[in-house]
């Protein structure tokens, strides 16, 4: 392959991570030039079953997931596959897990395990809760950290009853923070020498995203007021529907409003008190949001984003997932096919991030890893034989 072009060209990253979180993390750490190598157990990962795909071991989820990794399948319980992977991890600078501390234990990979083979590294440990704590081993999906962090919470505020996003939110917000955990890691080792161990539990990294704007009144001690940010959790914070579609129009001032209420006529409401300050626009978000509404639905969409554009008030046409895919330019799998490649989103002017390699099936490269650590061709065999190493 092409010598990677992003900012982490050189190291190396040990990738035994499963569904969406890890591999999040991976891929992206892989898309800033990262050598990823990514551990899958015999049976597969189930992110290449997460819904259709053009191969029965690529789901459209794992196209991209899995992307800019080489992939070996190996049985971590058997004493070889154990040993293979202590002998790749000499040659890691990262490693990241979200096998939980029961399981890994088990496994004899825990931290304290591979320092030994590798004193430097960063490992990186990453599952629903905290290892100290009475449930460090329960399993957390994304739906399970949702209910647990405060969104199933909030949502039902906003709408009634308690209710999750319909988005691995909580996943995709672990993986960016493994991401820059380790990066954090990283930089420190340049500096010291010094490896380290890192957890990311996930209740936790949930729970201080969601509180960022949802701890309000409650975080002053004596609280000032309930925890709950009231403009983001009225039901009528939402898009608003013109005379041919949807539209979110956001006024942010007050000079945003007295151009919508003139725009309509309605110049009695441009002196109004609710709209008088940042704390009065809050506090009456309710209202306005319905005057918003109302304003809206008077005429087309175009209108409103051209009139909005001239005003300078945040405006955006709601735009459809299929229109965003749809927009997404098209590469070539060399297995699968064509598929939509969904781009780095970061942008840099000395290391671009690139995309090197398509995602690859169970194993596709593990000969060529063991190889590469020293294994014989008999070696190889024998393992594939003994089912420890699978090869698609």
């Amino acid at each position: 392959m092409p010598p990677s072009t992003g900012p982490l060209a050189g190291v190396r990253v040990l990738d035994l991570t499963s569904v969406i979180m890890g591999p999040f993390a991976t891929q992206t750490l892989g898309d800033l030039g990262a050598d990823i190598v990514s551990i899958e157990d015999i049976g597969g990962d189930t992110n290449r079953v997460m819904g259709p795909g053009p191969h029965p071991q690529l789901s459209g989820t794992a196209m991209n997931l899995l992307r800019n990794k080489r992939n070996i399948s190996i049985d971590l319980k058997d004493p070889d596959g154990r040993e293979a992977f202590l002998r790749l991890a000499e040659t890691s600078d990262i490693i990241v897990t979200n096998l939980r501390p029961g399981p890994l234990g088990r496994l004899h990979l825990t931290y304290d395990d591979v320092r030994i083979r590798r004193p430097d590294v960063i490992f990186c440990q990453a599952h629903g809760w905290r290892s100290d704590s009475e449930r460090a081993d329960d399993p957390a999906y994304d739906d399970i950290v949702q209910a647990a962090t405060g969104i199933a919470d909030i949502l039902g505020r906003a709408s009634g009853r308690p209710n999750l996003i319909p988005s691995i939110v909580a996943d995709k917000v672990c993986g960016l923070t493994i991401v820059y955990s380790v990066l954090a890691a990283l930089h420190h080792r340049d500096r010291t020498g010094e490896g380290q161990h890192i957890e990311v539990p996930m209740v936790d990294t949930v729970t201080a995203f969601l509180l960022v704007e949802h701890g309000a009144g409650a975080i002053p001690v004596p609280a000032s007021g309930p925890a709950g940010y009231a403009r983001i959790l009225t039901p009528h914070r939402r898009p608003q529907q013109t005379t041919d579609g949807w539209i979110n129009v956001l006024p942010y001032s007050a000079a945003h409003y007295a151009d919508l209420f003139r725009a309509v006529g309605r110049d009695d409401l441009i002196d109004d008190a609710r709209v008088a300050s940042g704390r009065d626009r809050i506090a009456n978000a309710d209202s306005l949001y319905q005057d918003v509404a109302s304003i809206i639905a008077t005429n087309t969409t175009e209108h409103w984003i051209a009139f909005c554009r001239t005003h300078g008030i945040p405006a955006s046409r709601v735009v459809t997932v299929q229109e965003l895919v749809d927009e997404l330019p098209i590469a070539e799998h060399p297995i699968a096919g064509h598929y939509h490649q969904i781009p780095p989103p970061v942008r840099f002017s000395a290391t671009p991030p690139d995309i090197r390699r398509h995602a690859p099936l169970i194993g596709q490269h593990g000969p060529e890893i063991l190889t590469e650590l020293g294994y014989t061709d008999a070696e190889i065999t024998a393992m594939k034989a003994a089912n420890i190493l699978r090869e698609r």
